[in-house]
């Protein structure tokens, strides 16, 4: 089976199945100025909300109206200019968690564009999150350590994890990612939709989950599940294969990548990121797309930050405490205004009974 691509870049690696994952991110080990326009705003976060039993990760995206997000500008990962914004549109982040699983939602505006099997002439995206305490958005993790030099001793507290979706061989609407075959082998593989869970620790030294310069970890495995979407789509019975390419190309409109994983994984070695409600994490997301049917380029890809992003899992308690001041706030005001008329309808009943009655003259002494 064929190996993904990810692309060279100071931020992530493209996985695509032509290109074997050794040879990606030429090149791409920049550490100076990323442009005029890298700066972050105080106020770019992602917040993971409680909200149980809302997410079906199918790619479609309509339960998330009602989850706030942010709206980030895509601007080249490599030289991060305004003037240089990607002009299908912005991209919406969004985040929620159940307690047992965390949800990601990517919403970008971009006309329909599709090649089956050819993951260069179709959009993808990754998500990078720090783990080691050390660990850059720069150069995938900022290890100086190269080839055989480099492994789990040589660059701990340099780890990145990396999940990656190049929707070439995908069918919108399923899901892949996480599977009984692929995970059998103890590998962050996905050879079916090509959403794939790696680590880095620099963009020349990047492994699949359960593989690495020091030995494989039979105890590793996909976590991540996800699907992709359109809204160009019509089909709501659901697509097969033969259904290619399902939409027409140059359709206006969005696409929709959703995902999950669990809050907490089985990894021994820090190739996962570890997600505590209550606590913040870094992160970062890409996205590729093919522009005007030309395949995009190993460094193509646009950001939505030019270093790490917070994202914050926000508990449950956090949330009712926040419902309950505002619903104390509410009834506050309703008694006061209780009160209020209470005491106006006795003042009128007072009044009344105290008015001198007008006598009554009968008609026919008139």
């Amino acid at each position: 089976m064929s190996r993904s691509l990810l692309p060279s870049l100071a931020l992530l690696l493209l996985v695509s199945s032509m290109v074997p994952i050794s040879e990606a991110h030429e090149g791409h080990d920049r550490e100076g100025p990323l442009g005029d326009g890298c700066s972050s705003s105080e106020d770019a976060r992602v917040v993971a909300e409680f909200r149980p039993g809302v997410v079906t990760v199918d790619g479609r995206g309509d339960e998330w109206a009602e989850a706030d997000g942010f709206e980030f500008s895509l601007l080249p990962a490599l030289d991060f200019d305004r003037d240089k914004e990607f002009s299908g549109g912005k991209m919406a982040v969004k985040a929620l968690h159940d307690g047992n699983n965390a949800y990601f939602l990517l919403r970008v505006e971009g006309d329909y564009v599709y090649t089956k099997g050819d993951g260069y002439k179709c959009p993808s995206v990754a998500l990078m999150f720090q783990i080691g305490e050390n660990a850059t958005y720069s150069s995938m993790g900022g290890c100086r350590k190269f080839g055989t030099e480099c492994n789990s001793r040589s660059c701990q507290g340099h780890e990145v994890d990396i999940m990656h979706f190049s929707i070439g061989n995908a069918i919108p609407g399923r899901l892949y990612g996480s599977n009984p075959i692929d995970n059998q082998e103890a590998t962050g593989d996905d050879r079916f939709g090509n959403l794939v869970d790696l680590y880095a620790w620099n963009p020349h030294c990047q492994f699949l989950d359960g593989k690495g310069p020091l030995g494989n970890d039979s105890s590793a495995q996909n976590d991540w599940q996800g699907a992709w979407w359109h809204s160009s789509l019509t089909s709501h019975s659901g697509f097969v294969e033969k259904d290619s390419p399902y939409s027409s190309d140059g359709q206006k409109g969005t696409y929709y990548f959703e995902f999950s994983r669990p809050l907490r994984t089985v990894d021994r070695l820090q190739q996962d990121v570890q997600f505590t409600i209550g606590q913040s994490t870094k992160m970062a997301v890409a996205f590729w797309y093919p522009s005007e049917g030309k395949a995009w380029g190993k460094s193509d890809h646009y950001s939505v930050s030019c270093d790490w992003m917070p994202m914050e899992f926000v508990s449950a308690s956090s949330i009712y405490a926040t419902s309950r001041g505002a619903w104390d706030a509410t009834s506050a005001f309703s008694l006061i205004l209780s009160v209020v008329a209470f005491c106006i309808s006795i003042y009128v009943a007072y009044w009344l009974s105290m008015a001198k009655s007008v006598p009554f003259t009968p008609i026919d002494r008139l």
